[in-house]
């Protein structure tokens, strides 16, 4: 089955304004949400799906923004007996790790309707704090590994707690967090 590689996913009840479905360039049907221009940027934000290149099995990417908060494919290894599709819903670090959900279904369709039920009891009890933590762990991570791949130490893994970054900045285990939220933080997550 070919659908978008960028597919607009319904804002859960409570947020939404108003509604409608328009035919894509290539003949499919994607949901738009419309809020009245006073709304919260974060209201207006829609879910996005894009599918997973490295998955052996058709699986999608679910995204709030910028940020990865689930998954719906196939799942593999299942037996032709049961539900085909299975779904996760939650994000961490961001979130406490019992509120997450996930579930299995007979078909894309009912996946993604438990999904999008999941999503809007998951996303109630977000606050912007919990994006930007996400956020933050995220930039964290990569930076390491850049680190890493520059053949450069992190401060923790010098006697003085004093490294050299990178892009050539001097810091330390004190400062890390702050120069990787300002240096290498993409400026539009923070």
């Amino acid at each position: 089955m070919d659908f978008l590689d960028l597919f607009t996913l319904v804002v859960p009840q409570s947020r939404r304004t108003e509604r409608e479905s328009r035919k894509s360039p290539r003949g499919e049907y994607v949901d738009f949400v419309h809020a009245p221009f006073w709304s919260n940027l974060a209201t207006m934000t829609a879910l996005t799906r894009r599918r997973d290149p490295d998955a052996r099995q058709e699986a999608w990417r679910i995204f709030y923004g910028d940020v990865h908060v689930g998954t719906i494919g196939i799942r593999s290894g299942n037996p032709t007996g049961g539900d085909q599709w299975s779904w996760h819903c939650g994000f961490y670090p961001g979130s406490n790790p019992g509120d997450a959900s996930d579930g299995t279904a007979p078909n894309f369709d009912v996946a993604r309707a438990a999904f999008e039920s999941a999503w809007s009891v998951f996303l109630s009890k977000r606050t912007e704090a919990d994006f930007l933590e996400y956020r933050r762990h995220r930039a964290s991570t990569a930076w390491k590994y850049a680190m890493w791949d520059a053949g450069c130490k992190l401060p923790t893994q010098t006697a003085d707690g004093r490294a050299r970054c990178f892009c050539g900045a001097e810091i330390g285990i004190a400062d890390m967090d702050q120069h990787i939220y300002a240096a290498h933080m993409e400026a539009n997550a923070a």
